[in-house]
């Protein structure tokens, strides 16, 4: 039987939980952090209206975890813009919608045996590039992961590793002009295209947890927040 993937909109705090967990046991297995007594990395992108963090699961089971920050001159507050302001800063006041994925973590596990996962996340960067009518997409990297992102993304490299919030390792960062690279990207990756149907239920807010920016950024609050299988 083939293996499943699914996506599920985290938003409780039992499940924001299990997403800190897992980014502690990724980022300290990487080295990227120093062992903690409590065994979680959250951090204040985490409650903002503009930030939607994502479960990624295999056969039913946590595998990775993306967020996904969506800045505009009305909402700039993302972890690449905090990190890199004097590169994203005048794309924003040009007025510029920027998708930022950000604390892209993977079981360690689990991430050797799925050579696909990596693809799997990252999809979502292409679903929001596409629902939030995105012009620019960005990817905060270390050094040694920039030619991934340039082979399947596109992403060109803005600026030098930087000093990151909460990790040891500085970050580079990365962007691509999505309406000028959109039809390539899917011609090679095919799996990166999405419903309008699909973008509406993994971007939509539980009924009874709705933020306040959700109009702004071109969302409808329609209620309960169902997510498609992948396999």
């Amino acid at each position: 039987m083939p293996s499943a993937f699914s996506y599920r909109l985290m938003q409780t705090d039992t499940e924001k939980e299990q997403i800190y967990h897992l980014r502690y046991r990724a980022y300290l297995h990487e080295g990227a952090i120093t062992p903690r007594a409590d065994q979680r990395l959250a951090d204040r992108f985490d409650d903002l209206p503009n930030s939607w963090i994502f479960g990624i699961y295999h056969d039913g089971v946590l595998a990775s975890s993306v967020r996904i920050s969506v800045a505009t001159a009305a909402m700039p507050d993302t972890p690449a813009v905090d990190a890199f302001p004097d590169v994203l800063e005048p794309v924003l006041a040009a007025g510029k919608v920027i998708v930022d994925p950000n604390r892209f973590v993977a079981d360690p596990l689990r991430e050797r045996k799925l050579s696909e996962l990596p693809y799997i996340t990252l999809r979502l960067a292409y679903v929001a590039c596409e629902h939030f009518a995105a012009d620019v997409g960005t990817a905060t990297v270390r050094l040694e992961h920039q030619a991934f992102y340039r082979r399947v993304f596109l992403h060109r490299e803005l600026c030098q590793p930087r000093p990151y919030p909460t990790l040891t390792k500085p970050l580079s960062l990365m962007a691509v002009d999505f309406h000028q690279n959109r039809e390539k990207v899917f011609g090679r990756y095919p799996i990166f295209r999405s419903t309008p149907a699909e973008r509406r239920q993994l971007f939509t807010r539980r009924a009874g947890r709705p933020h306040p920016s959700l109009m702004e950024l071109g969302e409808p609050d329609t209620g309960e927040a169902t997510i498609a299988p992948l396999g």
